[in-house]
């Protein structure tokens, strides 16, 4: 049987590996949804530049960094639940 200790242990491990998760699915989004339009629009791949307007780009980017920021900031509150 566990000690109460190595419960709590248990759990601050798993509590850790959700928040790791969830900022990395931050990270994806950021890259996926921010990082590789912009790169494209800028550098023109494909003639980005006329398929798409800049408004598009920018309604894609507001909703793919809200979505970053908040997987980040849930990130975040898991990690409150970390006990000592």
């Amino acid at each position: 049987m566990l000690r109460s200790g190595a419960m709590s242990l248990i759990d601050n491990e798993q509590t850790k590996l959700l928040a790791t998760a969830l900022n990395t699915a931050a990270t994806s989004c950021f890259t996926v949804g921010i990082a590789t339009p912009v790169a494209g629009y800028l550098y023109n791949v494909g003639g980005l530049q006329a398929s798409l307007s800049p408004w598009v780009v920018l309604v894609g980017l507001l909703i793919w960094s809200g979505a970053a920021m908040s997987l980040h900031l849930t990130a975040r509150q898991v990690l409150r639940r970390l006990q000592s």
